[in-house]
């Protein structure tokens, strides 16, 4: 077992649809496994129109549904958290070299939907303008790449 938690933070723009859910999915992966005390969890966006604001209603209502506690507070990305999360995932490419720009290490920036078995999608798309069935769609993605990012990480923990 490592000695300090994985740090794992995600991002999409606003941090009140797609990076909260996927921090909601992955906790309660986590918690349904008893590995809380492995893993750092957190969410951020790249723009901070709703710091402070909570998720979506849409998202938190679609979360509630599928059992998962959509309870963060939007907020932007610090300094800070380019070298103390050891993963950054993000939800689409414009957020992905926007993480690159800011200066984090290329190498633990990655996007969702790499750990997703549909081939020819790379992104979550972004429901915030849409309707409920964008929200639907969102969370399947997201839980279908989480099991896979989950998979990993354990992974790499017994090959290290």
């Amino acid at each position: 077992m490592p000695s300090r938690p994985q740090r794992v933070l995600f991002v999409c723009l606003g941090n009140i649809c797609r990076s909260p859910a996927a921090e909601a999915v992955f906790r309660t992966l986590i918690s349904e496994r008893d590995l809380e005390e492995r893993f750092e969890v957190d969410s951020a966006g790249t723009g901070g129109w709703h710091e402070g604001d909570r998720a979506d209603p849409r998202s938190r209502a679609e979360g509630a549904r599928r059992g998962h506690a959509v309870d963060s507070m939007a907020r932007q990305i610090r300094d800070h958290d380019l070298d103390h999360h050891d993963m950054i995932v993000c939800m689409d490419r414009e957020n992905h070299q926007a993480m690159i720009g800011l200066g984090t290490d290329p190498g633990k920036v990655r996007l969702l939907l790499e750990w997703h078995s549909e081939s020819g999608i790379d992104e979550v798309p972004d429901p915030y303008y849409g309707g409920e069935d964008g929200f639907v769609r969102m969370y399947d993605l997201i839980e279908a790449a989480c099991e896979g990012l989950l998979g990993e990480l354990l992974s790499a923990e017994t090959d290290a």
